[in-house]
């Protein structure tokens, strides 16, 4: 353990710049108090503050320079505010929700309050340079949520300054000189993602300086029983560098001690941006002066003597006594500045509660005018008036509440006709555009880089086109991907030397280098960090999770942040990451590679490609990377050593995403599949034929979108009749395909028959040939499945034969 020793050169102490310093922690205290106020009373449904660490964060401010990232969660208000990425108007805006980015461009009022976002993104969803603003990510409320990406952050610091190929992109970086700030508070480095991230940091070399905000709680379970020897500092120290081994740098400090606060950041942050090590400032002695959040008080936990204590070790109180004992200011003094700051916090909220509510109530105006208008011409004058009554006498102006009363007055005037109810009718469609806006816009890139936009290029063939194993296609166009752009990087376990399990990287590392194709650790969750840091900084990555069955490890981040991250900053960050995998038909329980619906019903935001055969996921890969938004493509596990031509424009075709492709065309019925499945639904076909009964077989190609021209449709007005079938458990992908086709599509007008799935069991599959016959959809269920239908309606022709 390093232990802090007071410098005298460190920074340079001026008696304005530590007034500066105290009206700005003087000002975040007033922010949180007067938050907690207005959740209390009614005008916020939840607030969580930054009481408490104002001091550090402050001295964490003055060594972020402009090009570096801070990846933190709800606690971090005063560093925003010290960069300038916040005012406090923002700020309360924020906790108002107020659904609009000119008054919270974090997150336009979609994140509960302290998420910070800095907008990488323009009007048109095209990346801006990041060199010359300071870098928030957008702030995550689940516990270390924020941490895994953090690692990939700062990654992406070590590929800008050691692949020269990269230098020319100075809009995301100078030569890797940009650090990773991560924040985190104590009880949530018990969560593995922080094991995982600081093992990997270690590992890796990377600058990542993470700083622990210690109040000795997690909510109210004290910190014996969160962490080894009560101390996250003291639970490293086996991962501390020494002079002739690689390591992490630690440092502690107290919260409320200005002065070392300065001296431990400016070293440390030293350390990690000049030699690219990694760092943990264990911040201890933190206190909460208002306890965790709104939802509750602390002296619920805390005893009388901590609560005592807390009060006389308060950050802004030390900072004060600081202050005087040193003759930097006089007590009138600093008690003006204190003033200063309450009005001026008060005067900051008052005016974002103006713009929020005068929002709200020039809409509601319009409404409530509408509905009284159409009272006059009604019969149901007093239940519409009442509706107007109920919204006026709401003490918080919502905008759901003007929205349920023109559908409530619509629905009194269901047996009336007048131009005053059509008026009602237009502003309602009016307004659910605009919500649709404000709360449903930007799961998925608008801009002109969506890969939605990438036009189909097929795959050419001539008559020298070789059969090879369909791992030697994906194999080959990875090779020109990779040569002819160096922002594509891939990494994931056994990746590099050995080229992949299944042998799709093979020779790459030594063509391109251990910094384009890179083993890791057995670590899902930070191999997605990884990717989702190394995409936020322009980057192409390939990050590998070796079986779809692994995705289960790093699933919290992927849903809770790489699937969100665009639609939560409405447009203003991205992470085209694409993650590989492979999956389906593979033998046993824990590598059957089929939890499709956990997939598709988590990662909205993310595309999902599920190629029957290697060359489509090669064209998939090759649309992917055109685009910008993040994906995820399994790959068919039984597919490898299938044999497939070799297209000679590789890394050219593109497979386009939410089109269908019809394999093989039928008149009785239709069959909806994909991935591997395709296979035993062609073979299910052929035999159905001999016994006449023509099957139309249809492979969706994505289910994340899900066939967005309708092809579907279109054929089950041919055939009147569909079965959807595939590897997930019941209920699962099948389920979704029916919903996307019925619900969507509309598809049951044309339909003769009641639409059928065919699916797994309702476990695991069991292990060997037989497990997988018996546990997965085979070519005989298929073809009962077609048969009964079809014998519904002709039982004479075909006959039951069970």
């Amino acid at each position: 353990m390093i232990e802090n020793e007071l410098a005298t050169d460190f920074i340079a102490l001026t008696r304005q710049g530590i007034l500066n310093d105290y009206r700005l922690v003087c000002e975040s205290r007033q922010a949180s108090l007067l938050g907690r106020k207005d959740v209390m009373g009614g005008r916020a449904k939840f607030g969580i503050f930054g009481d408490g660490k104002e001091l550090a964060q402050v001295a964490m401010a003055k060594v972020f320079r402009k090009g570096d990232f801070r990846s933190g969660y709800y606690r971090d208000q005063t560093i925003v505010a010290a960069l300038n990425n916040l005012t406090w108007q923002q700020y309360f805006s924020q906790l108002y929700g107020h659904a609009d980015l000119a008054f919270d461009p974090h997150t336009a009022g979609r994140s509960m309050n302290n998420h910070y976002t800095t907008r990488f993104l323009d009007e048109n969803g095209l990346w801006k340079s990041q060199t010359d603003t300071y870098n928030h990510i957008n702030d995550l409320a689940p516990t270390a949520g924020q941490i895994p990406r953090s690692v990939g952050l700062a990654y992406a610091s070590k590929l800008y300054r050691q692949n020269e190929e990269l230098w020319s992109m100075t809009d995301f970086s100078h030569r890797g000189d940009e650090i990773t700030f991560a924040t985190i508070g104590d009880a949530s480095t018990s969560q593995g993602m922080f094991w995982e991230t600081m093992n990997a940091a270690g590992v890796l070399q990377v600058p990542l300086l993470m700083s622990v905000w210690d109040d000795g709680f997690g909510i109210s379970v004290p910190v014996e029983y969160q962490t080894t020897k009560g101390s996250i500092s003291k639970a490293l120290a086996g991962l501390q560098r020494h002079e002739d081994e690689n390591g992490i740098e630690i440092f502690t400090v107290k919260a409320w001690d200005y002065v070392s606060l300065l001296e431990t950041y400016r070293k440390a942050e030293e350390i990690c941006r000049r030699d690219h090590v990694p760092v943990l400032i264990h911040v201890q002695e933190v206190t909460q002066p208002q306890g965790h959040s709104s939802s509750g008080t602390h002296t619920r936990y805390k005893s009388a003597e901590r609560l005592t204590w807390e009060q006389e070790w308060d950050c802004n109180r030390k900072f004060k006594e600081w202050i005087l004992t040193n003759g930097y200011a006089s007590n009138d003094e600093l008690e003006e500045i204190e003033e200063q700051a309450k009005k001026f916090i008060r005067l900051q909220r008052n005016d974002a509660w103006k713009a929020y509510s005068e929002a709200i109530l020039k809409e509601q105006n319009e409404a409530l005018t509408l509905i009284q208008t159409a009272a006059q011409e009604s019969r149901f004058k007093a239940e519409l008036l009442q509706l107007v009554d109920e919204v006026q006498r709401e003490f918080v102006p919502l905008h759901r509440y003007n929205t349920t009363a023109v559908r409530k007055a619509l629905r009194a005037l269901r047996f009336e006709s007048s131009p005053a109810k059509q008026a009602l009718i237009d502003w309602l469609e009016k307004n659910t555009e605009i919500n649709h806006d404000r709360f449903s816009s930007h799961l998925y890139s608008e801009s002109p880089d969506s890969p939605l936009k990438v036009l189909p290029v097929a795959p050419y063939y001539d008559d020298e086109s070789p059969f090879v194993d369909g791992r030697e296609v994906v194999r080959a166009n990875f090779t020109a991907l990779f040569a002819n752009d160096a922002r594509i990087v891939a990494l994931g376990e056994d990746v590099g030397k050995i080229g992949d399990v299944n042998q799709g990287f093979a020779g790459l590392q030594e063509q391109f280098g251990e910094l384009r194709i890179t083993d890791t650790g057995i670590r899902e969750t930070t191999i997605i960090g990884q990717g989702i840091g190394l995409a936020i900084r322009g980057l192409k990555p390939i990050v590998e999770i070796q079986y779809f069955d692994y995705v289960y490890y790093a699933l919290a981040t992927l849903t809770d942040d790489l699937a969100s991250l665009h639609y939560r900053t409405k447009g203003g960050q991205k992470a085209p990451v694409i993650i590989r995998t492979r999956g389906h038909r593979l033998e046993g329980i824990w590598h059957s590679g089929s939890p499709m619906a956990t997939v598709i019903h988590s990662l909205r935001g993310l595309h999902v490609c599920v190629p029957r055969n290697l060359t489509q996921a090669a064209g998939m890969y090759n649309t992917l990377l055109r685009g910008d938004d993040p994906a995820m493509l399994v790959e068919p596990l039984n597919g490898y050593r299938l044999k497939e031509r070799m297209p000679n424009n590789l890394g050219e075709f593109c497979v386009p995403l939410g089109q269908t492709e019809i394999l093989r065309e039928g008149n009785d019925l239709t069959i909806v599949t994909y991935g591997s499945m395709c296979r035993i639904v062609m073979e299910a076909a052929e035999e159905l034929s001999q016994a006449g009964i023509s099957v139309e077989v249809i492979d969706v190609q994505t289910l994340l979108p899900f066939d967005l021209d309708h092809q579907i449709l279109d054929s089950i007005k041919k055939t009147n009749r569909v079965i959807f079938a595939d590897e997930d458990m019941p209920g699962g992908g099948t389920g979704y395909m029916m919903q996307q086709v019925l619900d969507t599509q509309n598809a049951y007008k044309w339909l003769d028959s009641a639409p059928r799935c065919v699916s797994a069991k309702p476990h695991r599959p069991a292990y060997s040939s037989d497990g997988d016959y018996f546990s997965k959809p085979n070519v005989e269920d298929i073809f009962e499945a077609v048969y009964e239908l079809i014998s519904e309606s002709a039982p004479e022709q075909y006959p039951s034969f069970c």
